[in-house]
């Protein structure tokens, strides 16, 4: 009869934890609140956000060329939405299909513009600048007292932003 000893195991994180996890990356042992499920198995934290540091490509600039470049491109479309505003009935179906659409052409142009690289803070910086191109615009319409105008505004960021920074993220909802 073999014997086969088995060293109790204990977290590398919380050294009062006993586990029988290891990290398929480092060969560490970690509990089950350190452990991060992966399509390969489970990893320590450390190894996957060194895994994620891979992806993020941006430079200090495209930072920059993403906020104004988004600033300025909803600018122009938030501009046309307060022309598509005064159409009526008609104007609520323009807004719905053209939203996303324009929110597609500011998401290719800056992807081109940026030359692909991304990192999760830039997507997140576009999107603001997506909502900071169209304040002057809202601004406008909150002076004149146009509600149709602020209301078409504010359907065309709460489209447009989550579109932008879908189309650059790479979230895919849908197969």
């Amino acid at each position: 009869m073999t014997e086969t000893t088995t060293d109790t195991l204990y977290c590398y994180v919380h050294p009062g934890r006993e586990t029988s996890l290891r990290c398929n990356n480092c060969d560490r042992p970690i509990c089950a609140s350190c452990a991060v499920r992966t399509p390969t198995g489970y990893r320590c934290k450390e190894c996957v956000k060194g895994h994620q540091q891979i992806f993020n490509t941006a430079e200090w600039y495209d930072y920059i060329i993403g906020f104004v470049g988004a600033a300025i491109l909803s600018g122009i479309a938030s501009f046309l939405v307060t022309l598509i505003g005064n159409i009526g009935f008609f104007g609520w179906i323009i807004i719905i299909v053209g939203a996303p659409t324009a929110a597609g052409i500011i998401a290719e142009t800056l992807r081109y513009a940026l030359r692909k690289r991304r990192a999760r803070n830039l997507f997140i910086t576009v999107a603001v600048g997506v909502v900071v191109g169209a304040l002057p615009v809202i601004l406008f319409q909150v002076f004149t007292f146009n509600i149709f105008g602020i209301i078409f505004q504010v359907v065309y960021l709460v489209i447009a932003t989550p579109v932008v920074y879908t189309r650059l993220s790479g979230i895919q909802l849908f197969r």
